[in-house]
This record gives C-alpha cells, sequence and structure tokens, in this order.
C-alpha cells in the first residue's frame, strides 16, 4: 500500500462522516427540487401543459450536460477540490431561494411559470457546473478499495433525509395543497437547507495527490479536443455510455406516472407528493445498504439489474396500474436510481484510469445530450397529441420506454467491466467478465 492510500484510509471514516452529514441536509431538500413528483404536480396544479412538465427534466438534464465541461476547465488547475465544489454547491443553493422569494413577491399568476422555469435553469446549471467536480472530489477522497462503500454510505444518508423530507410533504400538500404562499415557504426552506448542507463539506479532508498532472494552460477549445479525442479513443466507455442511455428514460418515467396515477386512477395529491416519494426513497436505500455498505454483486451485474428491474416496473404501470402498484413502482424507481448512481462514478473512473477525471465527467453528458433532452420533450409531446386517448396514452408512450430500455439492455451485455479491480470494490464473476472481447 502507498503513501497515499495509507493516508486516505487515515481519514476514511472521517470524509465519509463528513458527506454523509452533506447528502443527509441535502437530502432533505431533493423531494422538491430533484427526482420527484413535487414540482411535476406543482406545475400541473398552475395548469401547465404535459409538454411543459416533460421540459423540467429536459430543461435540468441540458444543464448538467452542457456546463460541466466549463466547470471541468474551471476547475482544472485546483490542485485541492474543496473550495470549488464548496462554492459550486452554495451557488445552486441561493437560486432555490431566489425563486421562493420572486413567488411571494409576484402578483400574476400568469408569471410563475416563466419565473419557474428561469430559476429552474439557473439551478440546473449550477448544478451541471457542480455535478464534475463534486464527483471526482469523491473518488478522489477516498481509498480505491473502498469507494463503492463509502459511496454506499453517503447515499444511504441521503435517502433517510429524502424519506423524512417526503413523510413531512404529505402534510404539508394536505394542508396547503399548491398555493402560491406555501409553495415560496417550501423553496425558501429548500435553498436554505441546501446551504447550511454545503457548509458541511468543510468537515471533509481532502489529500494531495502526488500524481495531479501539471497546470494546463491550453484555452478551453483545446481542454475540450484533447478529452474529446481521449473518450473517441476509449471503446469500452463509449459502449458504457450507449447502454447507460436508460437513465434519462427514468428520469422521464419519474417526471410522468404521478399524474397518470392522479389523474386516471384517483390517487391523491398529497400521497403522489409524499407517500410516492417516500417510496422511492426507500428503494433508494435498500440499494445503499445491499449494493452499497455490503457491496454486492460486480459493476456489471448491478448494471444490468437495474435496467432488468425498469423492464419490470414499466410493465406493471402498462398492465396492472392501481395504489398498490404505484407504491410498487415508486419502490423500484428508486432502485434503479440508487443502482445507476452508486454504478455511475467507480465506472467512469475504472474506464478512465486517471487520477483527475473530472473531464470524463464534463465531456459525456454532452454526448448523450440529444436523447437525454430530446426524450423526456418527445415523451410530453406524445402525451400531448395523444390525448384523446384517455388513459392508454400513457400505456403508448411507457410501451415505447420498455422497448427503448431493451436495447440498453442488450447493450449492457457488451459493456466491458473486466478491468474493474480493487479500485470499484467490485467482485468479478460470470456477468463482470461477460462482453470481454470488447477492448479499448
Amino acid at each position: 500500500m502507498d503513501t497515499l492510500e495509507r493516508e486516505k484510509r487515515a481519514v476514511y471514516r472521517r470524509n465519509v462522516y463528513g458527506t454523509s452529514v452533506v447528502e443527509f441536509v441535502w437530502g432533505l431538500g431533493f423531494p422538491i427540487m430533484l427526482e420527484s413528483t413535487f414540482l411535476q404536480l406543482f406545475l400541473k396544479h398552475l395548469g401547465a401543459s404535459d409538454f411543459a412538465i416533460g421540459a423540467v427534466p429536459a430543461l435540468f438534464i441540458a444543464g448538467i450536460s452542457c456546463f460541466p465541461l466549463f466547470a471541468s476547465y474551471c476547475a482544472r488547475n485546483y490542485r485541492m477540490k474543496r473550495p470549488v465544489v464548496l462554492a459550486l454547491h452554495l451557488c445552486s443553493a441561493f437560486s432555490v431561494v431566489l425563486f421562493g422569494i420572486l413567488l411571494l413577491a409576484i402578483t400574476s399568476t400568469a408569471l410563475v411559470i416563466p419565473l419557474f422555469f428561469f430559476c429552474y435553469a439557473i439551478f440546473s446549471i449550477s448544478i451541471g457546473l457542480t455535478i464534475p467536480v463534486w464527483l471526482n472530489y469523491l473518488v478522489r477522497i477516498f481509498p480505491d478499495a473502498q469507494t463503492v462503500s463509502a459511496l454506499g454510505f453517503m447515499m444511504l444518508a441521503q435517502n433517510t433525509g429524502k424519506i423524512v423530507a417526503s413523510l413531512i410533504m404529505v402534510r404539508v400538500v394536505e394542508r396547503f395543497a399548491f398555493s402560491p404562499t406555501s409553495s415560496a415557504v417550501v423553496f425558501i426552506v429548500t435553498g436554505v437547507v441546501f446551504i447550511i448542507a454545503s457548509l458541511c463539506f468543510l468537515i471533509t479532508r481532502e489529500i494531495a495527490d502526488p500524481d495531479d498532472p501539471p497546470p494546463d494552460n491550453g484555452s478551453l477549445g483545446q481542454h475540450i479536443a484533447t478529452t474529446l479525442a481521449d473518450i473517441r479513443a476509449n471503446r469500452r466507455f463509449l459502449v458504457f455510455l450507449a447502454a447507460d442511455l436508460d437513465f434519462p428514460v427514468v428520469l422521464t418515467i419519474m417526471s410522468f406516472y404521478a399524474n397518470y396515477a392522479t389523474l386516471h386512477f384517483d390517487v391523491p395529491l398529497a400521497v403522489a407528493a409524499g407517500a410516492f416519494v417516500a417510496c422511492i426513497y426507500s428503494g433508494s436505500i435498500t440499494v445503499n445498504i445491499v449494493l452499497g455498505a455490503m457491496n454486492l454483486l460486480s459493476l456489471k451485474q448491478k448494471f444490468v439489474l437495474g435496467k432488468t428491474i425498469t423492464l419490470s416496473l414499466l410493465l406493471i404501470l402498462i398492465v396492472l396500474p392501481s395504489l398498490p402498484a404505484f407504491f410498487l413502482v415508486s419502490y423500484l424507481l428508486g432502485f434503479v436510481r440508487a443502482i445507476r448512481n452508486m454504478v455511475y462514478a467507480p465506472a467512469v473512473k475504472n474506464f478512465c484510469k486517471k487520477v483527475d477525471v473530472t473531464p470524463y465527467f464534463s465531456l459525456a453528458p454532452i454526448l448523450t445530450l440529444p436523447v437525454a433532452v430530446g426524450y423526456p420533450l418527445l415523451f410530453g409531446r406524445l402525451l400531448d397529441l395523444l390525448a384523446g386517448l384517455g388513459v392508454d396514452s400513457y400505456r403508448v408512450v411507457f410501451g415505447i420506454s420498455f422497448l427503448f430500455i431493451c436495447l440498453t439492455l442488450v447493450l449492457s451485455f457488451y459493456t466491458d467491466f473486466t478491468a474493474e479491480n480493487k479500485a470499484t470494490g467490485g467482485r468479478t464473476g460470470p456477468a463482470a467478465s461477460c462482453g470481454a472481447e470488447q477492448t479499448t
């Protein structure tokens, strides 16, 4: 074991604790802003179209896809990444507070939806700048062999916070529905929670890596060209990106299934806004414990499992929609989302084989942007066009999603995870060695 690994092991518990505190407190605000049902029900209450609702995940994906490159370029010469991670998290938090304050001050309800999309664009851009630096920071501060377990503990804390917040949301929606004043207070409190959480990064400790690349004085164009050439030559990584295209489909399903439940199956708004979200995060917690902290299955086995479960939940939505089924689907959505979030960072590091993998985290979303942004917009547009079919309009778009996930499942078998070793902490086995003929 080299000196760097020993130093990382010495602060491992501190860093797990520090990142877990950050994620728990951020988790208290996530049911409002990210991968939940609150925003979609809030907009529907204001009279937004399905296309506008589909624009929420599309806008978020665009923000986290187009702007990471700027973060990668600006952060490339900062040897210690913690100050950058902290500053970017604070920017995201202040954008949420801004929307809440403006929502309190606004007098015309016609302006609420445009105002929301303006502030959500700022939030999405800020998160886009944050994600690549944050992911690189996480895989940097933990020992290679303990990265997956550390991320499991961290996400367990985050999802615990999400469940606490989602249960609170049930009461808030039951009492106040989606009135402008109560919604404004919810957004302000969420932003303040994000600010407090961001400051908890000060608990963590970063160890300088002697293998950090020398300062890069090249232009942004040179930075992009170098990274793009490296990725284009990395066939294993490109196959992985293609197989990972099911993730925007999962996010799209999460953005619409609550409206499917409330509009066509008489599910109460409060249940969809709170209880569904609690089930989503319960599924995430299950993954964080079983596949994260316990680190069962290899990266590839986890990758394939997520797609298989996604196919199952789509069949349930198409064939057996009911209140108990929606709870099960919520749980399974949390399960598959957590698997992908757990696999993505160590997988990218595994394929990249570099000390600073921020450029990979930054450019990869741009390569998948057409599908990531186009799919939720297409989903929403199809629902508008097929509105005359009633409940069957949702079954049609869920069926299209099912076929798309089948394609990514096939690609996942050709994704070469054979290089995973102590760097990812994954176990090897038949599923891990599948597709070994694919080489870089």
